[in-house]
């Protein structure tokens, strides 16, 4: 497991004023996951997502600007891969044959039903709206994170945020 073999390492440079890649792991690890989490809507695949993503920050420590961006970067282009992949799969076994059930989600009913919601929002929506609510980002480092501006994060908030309100029956609010 990545998290017992970064505990031991010891051959990561460390960039002046920058904390040693452990305690950036310590601090992020777990709002990282729960982002992936979202994301994906999987315990299993968001722990392999998160663990890469991090191994990728470990082997690029030194030159990583802002590591807390780029990992969550990292996070939401793996996952975006993982749902293409997952779709592709799903229309070719819907073409072969009756697709089996899911499995029962980790989280609570009404949160689940939720972030189903979200991840059946346009791409871009689903991740500024899991990084705004889930990661409490504020919408500058959203767009910086996602390679857009703070304008189109703002657009795909307030798009994803109308889109939610009226698939979940509720007003939106001002």
């Amino acid at each position: 497991m990545l998290r017992e073999t970064v505990s031991v390492a010891s051959d990561v440079p460390v960039v002046e004023g920058r904390e040693p890649f452990e305690r950036f792991y310590g601090r992020e690890y777990r709002r990282v996951l729960a982002l992936a989490h979202v994301l994906t809507g999987n315990r299993s695949l968001a722990e392999e997502l998160t663990q890469e993503a991090f191994l990728e920050a470990y082997r690029q420590w030194h030159r990583l600007a802002n590591p807390e961006w780029w990992v969550r970067s990292v996070v939401s282009n793996h996952a975006r891969s993982w749902l293409r992949r997952r779709y592709a799969e799903v229309r070719a076994l819907t073409r072969l044959g009756p697709r089996r059930e899911a499995g029962i989600s980790e989280m609570p009913a009404d949160t689940a039903h939720f972030w189903d919601q979200v991840r059946g929002l346009p791409r871009r929506q689903a991740q500024v709206i899991a990084l705004v609510y889930l990661d409490d980002r504020p919408l500058r480092e959203v767009a910086q994170i996602l390679g857009c501006t703070e304008s189109t994060a703002r657009v795909h908030l307030a798009r994803g945020r109308k889109q939610l309100a009226t698939v979940l029956g509720v007003q939106e609010e001002t």
